[in-house]
């Protein structure tokens, strides 16, 4: 049998995944990152992106957007500010909210943080872009 490590991946509302894995791969802050059960200690930021949860033939996959990865030997602790898995993102839900990012980011008012919204609808664009590919 494969050797494999264990995987939580929370938000600060609610437990998103926890289980066995084989392999991970991660969206780094520098890159991609792979980790493997019996790896080294390691602290990384994370940006928007996919998780991928391997476990023998299965594949989970997580999107993410920010936070940190927590690489223990046998456990892998991710914090996101968001995470979710592609069946549970309701399609039309995530084009309402990619339109309001849009809108917020095009009013021209002093009182809006243009950098946030930015950051937000990068965000809603790549998470609407994954669970495209995820759905076909």
């Amino acid at each position: 049998m494969a050797s494999t490590m264990q995987v939580l991946v929370a938000t600060a509302e609610r437990e998103v995944y926890r289980g066995e894995a084989e392999f991970l791969v991660a969206p780094g802050a520098a890159g991609e990152l792979g980790i493997l059960p019996k790896h080294s200690p390691l602290l990384s930021a994370l940006t928007t992106g996919e998780l991928r949860i391997t476990n023998g033939d299965h594949v989970d996959e997580v999107f993410v957007s920010g936070g940190y990865m927590e690489v223990q030997p046998d456990m892998i602790t991710i914090l996101s500010d968001s995470a979710e898995r592609a069946s549970d993102i309701d399609e039309a839900g995530a084009i309402e909210a990619e339109r309001k990012a849009k809108e917020i980011l095009d009013m021209q008012k002093d009182d809006i943080d243009y950098a946030a919204a930015e950051a937000e609808l990068s965000m809603m664009t790549a998470r609407l872009i994954w669970l495209r590919k995820k759905k076909k």
